[in-house]
């Protein structure tokens, strides 16, 4: 009998997406969800732990209980949070030490034994003519994403030129309505993104190494 694949999501609120932490077996409505139906009928477990908020120093306090998980495919979702709190609280945190603390992440990842790893590249859709400019804060990080992806040897999501394409054209409201949080289509644009770069380099299984 076939060993069950384990596919665990860490992340933010674009991961949590409403799911009930209380409830291990809750995926949330978002991406997480879509990506579980897709797998659907498939050896495979899809576990959520995205949380509201977090910042890539929040994932590193909880990184013990996300690896706990058991992730055969670790998705880390992060960085639009740490370029938010720069604007909204006064809190930046810079490229630099964003790379650093993901990198300590995967690196305890693979320490651990997780057999493949996906990042999903951060995105921001300006809504307001004052937030074009915080794409010079997320860009960095975007950039870092894409070199921690590399050094991993880590399956990279491609997401920002997507999700700013299909705001463009269908309207951020249709899509992203705060830049940030998307709506159902927004998240099936996320989960087929996802599949798209992760099930193209094993199309027989998700989760194969």
């Amino acid at each position: 009998m076939p060993r069950t694949t384990t596919l665990v999501f860490a992340g933010d609120s674009i991961t949590d997406s409403g799911r009930d932490r209380d409830d291990a077996a809750s995926l949330g409505d978002g991406y997480v969800q879509l990506i579980a139906q897709a797998a659907a009928g498939r050896d495979e477990t899809v576990v959520n732990k995205g949380i509201s908020g977090n910042r890539a120093v929040d994932l590193a306090e909880r990184w013990d209980d996300i690896l706990a998980a058991g992730p055969d495919v670790l998705t880390v979702y992060i960085g639009v949070n740490d370029m938010w709190r720069r604007f909204d609280n006064d809190d930046p945190t810079s490229a630099e030490a964003f790379e650093s603390t993901v990198a300590d992440l995967l690196q305890a990842a693979r320490d651990a034994g997780v057999e493949r790893l996906v990042l999903i590249e951060p995105f921001f859709v300006p809504v307001r003519d004052d937030q074009v400019s915080w794409l010079d804060d997320l860009n960095p990080k975007r950039d870092a994403v894409r070199r921690l992806a590399s050094r991993f040897d880590a399956t990279l999501v491609e997401l920002h030129d997507t999700v700013t394409a299909a705001a463009a054209e269908h309207g951020a409201a249709a899509i992203v309505p705060d830049g940030v949080h998307p709506t159902p289509q927004g998240s099936a644009i996320i989960a087929d993104a996802w599949l798209a770069a992760v099930v193209s380099e094993a199309p027989e299984k998700v989760g194969s190494a």
